[in-house]
């Protein structure tokens, strides 16, 4: 084959790869392999079979314009080479790499890259290659001394993908910065924070500072608050006003358990520290809110205020609890008044049924302090679909309508349960419709959660209850 028919099929070769490379999509990287696959196959087997050698300059052509183009083709041969090499370097990383190692293969093509234009100079263009070499490494010295910090950040990154400690789509801290991985790339990792904006953490500072994966374990992410309580409460006291909260709240997994931990004394305050596991990262900020909302219903149903540090006094208690309680929202203060004096107590022990199934209430209960499971019968056993804390109530089937209850309610802790008698209740919403209206809404929703639970084949609590279903209304 002479040179002019080799370097129009080798051209014709390359025009195709070209327009097979912008022709077929990215989202078909098998395809877009495959053909260049075959198309190299070609262009190499082209040039073996015509006598000629990537591997030698090309001497006996004609005229030197042949000869130019021919020692371009052999040039575009190792180029070709090289793309082929990383291709295949990175469908191995792909398949071996969670998340493909994008910054590995970028470095590891630069790389064969480089090594490509070297051979090709040598081999094709006879250029002194040892002296080609001294220049550039003098050069890549002056070059490296200016880009100091950028090559800093470079091989910082390098050893974050081969390392791994995060992955794009991890939920990770940085440097104090928390957000979800979006791309590693050559300088630096982003960050999406919660906030909807992008930070950029150079790679170099990543390498350097301690990084907090709340990812992994994929499974368990812990959710933390703290709260600051005078001396003057007994810790034993509050230890266990706290971790009957977090029963209270069954949106957090059984395992890892739950707990409180006392961290120490800062100004003459006790900081405590309650630590809780959902089962994804999205769940954390729902849940840190859902643990303050529910560790301040229970220190305050327990006598214990916040906003001020002090302790309640009994008969106010039961005023406080009546303030959470959504049903009673439009009452005025003084009908809260007499509404509390109103009010009969009792006091049940864990496992104790708070009310049975089936059973007729006479009374409207609200629950002044403690956690209540509530159950449904599923063929011939029990699940739990909610549980119930302080300012919730129950009852009000047979209250309204004189119908028997269709769940049970079982004391999960100590429960201090406040009773208003039917006639009370009744008088109640004679006087003020929203009452009324409160109460329908309160049963028409336990029906409804009551219907949907009974048909999955995995029941599940309710991790909000009952009482946020009327806060949205």
């Amino acid at each position: 084959m002479n040179i002019e028919w080799l370097c129009a099929l080798l051209g014709a070769i390359l025009i195709a790869d070209i327009i097979g490379w912008w022709v077929v999509p990215r989202r078909l990287p098998g395809l877009r392999v495959g053909i260049g696959i075959c198309l190299y196959t070609g262009y190499s087997a082209s040039i073996l079979l015509s006598g000629y050698s990537p591997l030698q300059p090309v001497r006996d052509a004609d005229s030197g314009s042949w000869q130019l183009t021919a020692s371009l083709l052999m040039i575009a041969w190792w180029f070709l080479s090289a793309r082929m090499l990383t291709q295949l370097l990175g469908a191995i990383l792909i398949s071996r790499t969670e998340g493909g190692g994008r910054l590995i293969r970028e470095v590891l093509g630069a790389l064969i890259f480089l090594v490509a234009t070297v051979a090709a100079a040598a081999y094709v263009l006879e250029l002194p290659v040892k002296g080609l070499l001294a220049t550039s490494g003098a050069l890549a010295i002056i070059v490296g001394l200016a880009l100091q910090s950028t090559l800093s950040d470079v091989f910082s990154g390098i050893v974050l993908n081969a390392t791994r400690p995060y992955q794009v789509g991890d939920w990770i801290q940085i440097d104090g910065m928390e957000g979800r991985v979006t791309d590693i790339d050559w300088r630096a990792t982003l960050l999406l924070t919660s906030q909807g904006s992008t930070v950029v953490i150079p790679n170099s500072v990543a390498a350097k500072t301690k990084i907090q994966n709340m990812s992994r374990p994929e499974d368990q992410h812990g959710v933390t608050i703290s709260l600051h309580l005078p001396l003057r409460f007994r810790p034993e006291r509050i230890q266990d006003i706290l971790e009957q909260a977090l029963l209270g709240y069954s949106a957090l997994l059984p395992a890892p358990a739950p707990k409180v931990i006392l961290k120490g004394i800062t100004e003459g305050l006790l900081e405590y520290e309650v630590i809780g596991f959902v089962g994804t990262p999205a769940e954390k900020i729902t849940a840190r809110n859902r643990l303050y909302d529910i560790t301040y219903r229970h220190l305050r149903a327990s006598g214990i205020d916040i906003a001020d540090a002090t302790e309640i006094p009994a008969p106010k208690i039961t005023r406080f609890v009546l303030d959470d309680v959504r049903i009673f929202a439009s009452f005025t203060t003084e009908d809260k008044d007499r509404l509390a004096m109103n009010l009969q107590s009792s006091h049940l022990a864990a496992g104790d049924f708070v009310l049975k199934a089936d059973e007729i209430s006479e009374q409207l209960l609200v629950i002044g302090s403690g956690v209540v499971s509530v159950q449904l019968r599923s063929g011939n056993n029990w699940v739990e679909v909610a549980r119930m804390g302080p300012g919730e109530v129950l009852g009000e089937e047979g209250v309204m309508d004189n119908k028997p209850n269709g769940a049970q309610f079982i004391a999960l802790s100590v429960v201090k349960v406040l009773q208003l008698h039917r006639d009370e209740v009744r008088q109640c919403m004679g006087e003020r419709s929203q009452l009324r209206t409160s109460l329908t809404r309160l049963q028409m929703v336990r029906h409804q959660h009551a219907r949907s639970i009974l048909l999955q084949k995995a029941p599940t609590a309710m991790p909000g209850g009952f009482l946020k279903w009327l806060r949205l209304h």
